[in-house]
């Protein structure tokens, strides 16, 4: 019985969780489709090619209201000691671990996809960097942020300011390519600073422990969650 007790309540702190992920991404859906029109400028000018991602937000509803309902699902089949509900969860969950690891397997195999992705945000980033940045508000402020974050200077270095609307408005490049925030040009830059495009490599190469113990992390809780749904399942009905 004590034994039975503790399953049910395991039970409660895995969906308490996925509920909890799924508040999270519905209010990020909810939130992107109040105030969309931002990130529908940004990207269209940024990425025409891309423009079906405005659905984001929908994606984000979808994906969040799915996770309350299974969240749901096994906190209340647990209560209730439903076998439909806890089967019905452990099958979801079931599919959404194989989902995951077949995805994992095709990012691997296929690692050509990553090179046309960067392929995609090099031609998005020159342009935006020789034609909107200093000109649209949106697309600087993306790129001040980035640079200021990630120490670095333009998409691969200073020279992708040259020629730009930026160096012809200003006849000096941003301060985040010179040691100080002063006039950048000429002596003044600073040669030795990274491309954002390195620095970012720099950083997914720090965080990738992070990155790999998360991901373990939920195969782990998925993997923790179908045995104790499958184990609630065996014992209903012969828990006296």
């Amino acid at each position: 019985m004590a034994c039975f007790s503790f399953l049910k309540t395991m039970m409660f702190v895995f969906n308490g969780v996925i509920f909890l992920g799924g508040v999270a991404v519905l209010s990020i859906g909810i939130w992107v489709k109040v105030d969309g029109g931002s990130f529908v400028k940004i990207l269209g000018a940024a990425a025409p090619h891309l423009m079906q991602l405005i659905n984001v937000g929908y994606l984000c509803i979808a994906v969040g209201t799915f996770l309350l309902l299974v969240g749901f699902m096994g906190c209340w089949g647990a209560m209730k000691e439903s076998k439909c509900l806890l089967l019905m969860f452990f099958g979801i969950v079931l599919i959404l671990f194989i989902a995951e690891v077949a995805g994992a397997v095709v990012v691997l195999a296929f690692s050509s996809v990553a090179d046309i992705f960067v392929d995609h945000l090099k031609s998005w980033a020159l342009k935006t960097l020789k034609q909107d940045y200093g000109k649209q508000d949106d697309i600087t402020a993306i790129w001040n942020t980035t640079m200021k974050e990630l120490q670095c200077c333009g998409f691969n270095n200073y020279t992708d300011f040259d020629n730009s609307y930026f160096y012809q408005a200003h006849k000096n490049y941003p301060p985040f390519c010179c040691p100080e925030s002063q006039e950048c040009q000429g002596a003044a830059i600073d040669p030795s600073k990274q491309g954002c495009l390195r620095q970012f490599e720099v950083f997914l190469s720090s965080k990738g422990k992070i990155v790999g113990g998360v991901s373990l992390g939920i195969g782990v809780l998925e993997l923790a969650a179908m045995a104790v749904a499958l184990i609630l399942y065996c014992q209903i009905g012969t828990n006296v």
